[in-house]
């Protein structure tokens, strides 16, 4: 059979609409050079497993197969399995949220839940808001559901719920719909910043005010390092003040471990029951596998101080990379300091390009993601996020180092011919984001 299009895909002309908007992300292209064991990766965020123990793992995972073996390796419920439920409740208390079994979807990763609600959610042009910049990965499921995303400011707090008001209210002044606004306020992904008690409070009351739903995305709120306005405690969920208005996204990826992709997502029950729907059509069923293995881990070891241990290694790291930050980068160059969480969020000096600049710097053997994979209309060119969880601290120093050098090259370019061969000025400015050093 003769299919028109071109020579490289002969059925590009048969993709549905909402596929054609589909493309690789600028993180997911980096991963075969970053990779490379010469590179130091300051780009993607794989969370550090070799702190797990893993011979305790390993035990749990033997000693689950020989008892729960038929049943774990078996279908099972599409909502997910009720005793890594009921878990999960214990595992959310920190942040305050209060959670019944039946209120929990489980997902295959946080991800497949950011699908779902997305799925039940929005129809072709609805708009949902998101900060400035957002995750990519959001951002990817959104354009693939045809969503309208509108970028909303950020500063020192994080999302700017002056501005979030603003945006709707002129989204709704066009004929536009809008639907949802997305949200990490733990430790953000990628700016790095997290909103403080009040500013979660102000959010949720513009949510509140325009009846929209709040999508609070919270991989990372277990896991920090300094006090960001909650005590000792965890940053406390917006989930925990609201349980009408908010649906809650968790993953065990950077609790436990990522290969396992075991997530999960709190709802009202109306929406829960769309979620499960959803999740049935998608997969039929979360591997019982990785919910048992999770549920077993969960009841014999001791995940509190697991949890300790890598937010300890996560901190170490976040010290070296901004001491390294501190020490090596040129004047001009500004970046945010993180309370918890993998990333921070650089801003290059006036003039520099991270996305032109991102062949010489892994000629240096260093990588890192420019800004524009997290915004959807070509905005971030003066961005970039340095992610500090998985490289040695030596060798996040030393892949500083070599950026530093990098930036130090353009800059050098730049004062040589007047203006820097890879400034582009035909995006026009970008969404300002908090400099915080």
């Amino acid at each position: 059979m003769s299919v028109p299009g071109n020579r490289l895909d002969p059925w590009i002309n048969a993709y549905a609409q909402r596929a054609r908007g589909m493309t690789a992300s600028e993180i997911r292209a980096l991963f075969a050079v970053a990779s490379r064991p010469e590179v130091v990766s300051l780009a993607g965020g794989m969370p550090y497993v070799s702190a797990l123990n893993l011979d305790a793992l390993a035990d749990t995972v033997a000693d689950l197969l020989r008892t729960e073996g038929a049943q774990a390796l078996q279908y099972g419920s599409g909502q997910g399995d009720v005793t890594l439920r009921d878990q999960i409740g214990q595992v959310m208390a920190p942040v305050g949220i209060q959670a019944h079994p039946d209120d929990i979807v489980v997902t295959t990763g946080s991800q497949m839940a950011l699908d779902l609600v997305t799925r039940v959610f929005c129809d072709p042009g609805d708009v949902v808001f998101v900060e400035a910049p957002s995750y990519v990965g959001a951002l990817g499921v959104f354009r693939s559901y045809e969503c309208t995303v509108i970028h909303v400011p950020m500063d020192e707090q994080g999302l700017n719920p002056v501005a979030l008001a603003e945006a709707i209210s002129s989204a709704r002044a066009l004929g536009l719909q809008p639907k949802m606004i997305y949200t990490i306020p733990s430790f953000h992904n990628p700016a790095g910043i997290t909103q403080g008690p009040d500013r979660r409070h102000e959010i949720l009351e513009v949510a509140q005010r325009n009846n929209l739903l709040l999508l609070e995305d919270d991989p990372y709120g277990l896991l920090g390092f300094d006090d960001v306005g909650f005590g000792d405690a965890p940053p406390r969920a917006i989930r925990a003040d609201d349980a009408d208005g908010v649906v809650y996204l968790g993953s065990f990826s950077k609790t436990i471990a990522s290969g396992l992709r075991v997530g999960w997502a709190v709802a009202p029950h109306g929406v829960r029951e769309k979620l499960v729907l959803a999740a049935e059509a998608a997969v039929l069923c979360p591997s019982n596998y990785a919910q048992m293995t999770i549920s077993s881990y969960l009841a014999t070891q001791p995940w509190r101080e697991q949890i300790k241990v890598f937010t300890e290694t996560y901190r170490q790291r976040r010290d070296a990379l901004l001491g390294a930050l501190q020490q090596h980068m040129p004047t001009g160059t500004t970046w945010t300091a993180p309370a918890g969480g993998f990333y921070s969020w650089l801003t290059l000096p006036a003039g520099l390009d991270a996305t032109a600049m991102l062949p010489r710097a892994i000629t240096a053997l260093v990588a890192y993601v420019p800004g524009t994979g997290f915004f959807v209309d070509g905005q971030g060119r003066q961005y970039m996020r340095l992610s500090y969880c998985y490289p040695e601290p030596d060798r996040i120093i030393e892949g500083v180092r070599r950026l530093a050098g990098v930036i130090d090259e353009e800059l050098q370019l730049t004062r040589t011919f007047g203006t820097s061969h890879t400034l582009h000025q035909a995006n026009g400015p970008s969404t300002p984001t908090p400099d915080l050093q």
